[in-house]
């Protein structure tokens, strides 16, 4: 393998990149990315970014000293790929031949088609979409955030902050039902009530009212009526595999991957949100996205490309999130479970550990300011042998 291509310039990209390094490739590495933008870290946008606490500068991924002795095609998106013959097309027609490929693009924000081209709504996926939003985050201003996921979640909590009027709206009856599971969803949901943040459940939007280019209000299924100054979709993201249509690639919700990021074809491996790996405790394939996974997962897939001795085995899923003051921290898979114990601290300070269990066997384990013994805990799950684990 002379030259090695990854799609995708930001932490997945970039971890891959690192790992063809340490492993010994010295051949040509072209790393093609669709921003401008040098690898940055994502998850202070919704935080430290948005307070103006850090710049741009401080987001950066790269250390000042860091040569990866690569090609960087930035501003270059990738539209096709020619799998069998690992063949690229680039969007301003140039052309890059690869013996082995990188898939590691990422994942964008879904939207809300209705409010296309209107000015005062926002997504946050990138440092554009952040720098967008920073500008209109001032005190006094209604915000209504679509979606109590992770990223609504924060970014409603950096707006209370700032001065903001903040409303939060979920479909689903509890938030964050997915990721912790109905019963610690409602626990840390209740942050938004005790921070004067109103937090809607379980009704949809009706109606939005616009003029003049921008949302003015919207009017909820049960009837109720929102003033709104800025909108935020926060609704999750879906991966970005449209452009490997007639690729050959195997994708779904994700490239389709075995459990080291090895796709259908021989020579293209994919990280980070795009992809879905083989998961042995679920036997399933799933897409994660969090930041813990496309630093890690790209090891493996690297050396499965290259041929190398394989690193130790992939860990458990892992995220955290800041809201309100509280750190969240969760491992496993809450969808594992059919149970859930607090196993120390009081749920009404919101400084507690939850162990989620299958039986008798741990699967999963949130800290709620709890740093310690939640990473107590994630040594204990990654240290249980897949084989071991329980599918859901």
């Amino acid at each position: 393998m002379r030259t090695l291509a990854i799609v995708g310039a930001s932490l997945a990209g970039l971890s891959a990149a690192r790992a063809a390094r340490a492993q010994g490739f010295d051949g040509n590495l072209v790393i093609i990315g669709d921003e401008d933008e040098r690898p940055y870290d994502r998850p202070p946008l919704s935080k430290e970014f948005l307070q103006g606490r850090i710049t741009a500068a401080d987001l950066a991924l790269e250390a000042a000293e860091e040569d990866l002795q690569a090609e960087w095609l930035l501003g270059s998106r990738a539209t096709r790929l020619d799998g069998p013959a690992r063949t690229l097309t680039l969007a301003d027609g140039r052309t890059v031949a690869a013996d082995g490929i990188v898939l590691a693009t990422g994942a964008s924000a879904r939207t809300l088609p209705e409010l296309a081209g209107l000015d005062n709504v926002f997504s946050l996926r990138t440092l554009a979409d952040a720098r967008a939003l920073s500008t209109e985050l001032q005190p006094g201003r209604r915000l209504v955030v679509v979606g109590a996921g992770f990223i609504g979640a924060e970014v409603a909590s950096t707006a209370k902050a700032l001065g903001l009027e903040v409303t939060v709206l979920e479909a689903r009856p509890v938030p964050l039902s997915g990721p912790l599971g109905a019963q610690m969803g409602a626990v840390v949901g209740r942050l938004h009530g005790l921070n004067g943040v109103e937090l809607i459940c379980g009704t949809g939007i009706d109606l939005f009212y616009s003029g003049e280019g921008v949302v003015t209000g919207l009017r909820l299924a049960d009837g109720r009526y929102l003033p709104a100054d800025l909108v935020l979709v926060g609704i999750g993201a879906v991966p970005n595999t449209g452009w490997l249509a007639g690729s050959g690639v195997a994708a779904g919700n994700g490239v389709v991957c075995d459990a080291s990021g090895r796709t259908n074809l021989p020579g293209i491996v994919a990280v980070g949100d795009c992809a879905a790996w083989f998961d042995p405790r679920l036997n399933a394939h799933r897409r994660v996205e969090h930041w813990t996974t496309a630093l890690e997962h790209p090891e493996a897939a690297v050396a499965a490309l290259l041929d190398q001795p394989a690193p130790q085995s992939v860990k458990v899923p892992y995220f955290w999130s800041d809201q309100y003051g509280v750190k969240l921290q969760f491992a496993g898979n809450a969808a594992q479970a059919d149970r859930v114990a607090i196993e120390a601290g009081d749920l009404q300070e919101h400084n507690v550990l939850a162990l989620y269990y299958r039986g008798e066997d741990p699967v999963a384990v949130l800290g709620l300011n709890q740093p310690r013994l939640f990473t107590k805990w994630r040594r204990t799950l990654n240290a249980l042998p897949a084989a071991a684990a329980v599918p859901a």
